[in-house]
């Protein structure tokens, strides 16, 4: 597993965990559709939460959120619907974006920061 992806894999699962100590259920990591990929679905009875989790290296040119550009979110919202239609969840349901942030502290270990965006994006799309 290369670097990048360690990191990324940390990522998730540091997002998952927050997750579930605010009472969310972690229903599908790693989602895959033709369209894309989501990388936590999460649910509670109220909502259903479909994250993008992106980590980066503390002081990078582009903050984590800024990488959800407009494509990437046509890609989550087209693997959304179709998650929707096959799990025949008419429920409410909420776009997120997890930033994890890493360094490296004076003995050379990583520490992380999570920075967690409710409704970062919305979603419009018909789910019958």
């Amino acid at each position: 597993m290369s670097w990048a992806n360690e990191i990324g894999r940390i990522g998730e699962q540091m997002v998952a965990d927050y997750l579930k100590t605010k009472g969310y259920i972690i229903f599908r990591q790693n989602y895959r559709t033709d369209f894309g990929e989501i990388d936590i679905i999460a649910e509670s009875p109220d909502i259903l939460l479909f994250v993008e989790v992106k980590t980066r290296e503390e002081n990078s040119l582009v903050a984590p959120a800024d990488a959800v550009d407009k494509i990437k979110q046509e890609k989550i919202l087209q693997t959304a619907s179709r998650f929707l239609k096959s799990a025949h969840h008419y429920g409410k349901y909420r776009f997120d974006i997890a930033e994890v942030v890493y360094r490296r502290d004076r003995s050379g270990s990583l520490k992380f920061s999570l920075n967690y965006i409710q409704n970062a994006f919305c979603g419009n799309f018909e789910n019958d």
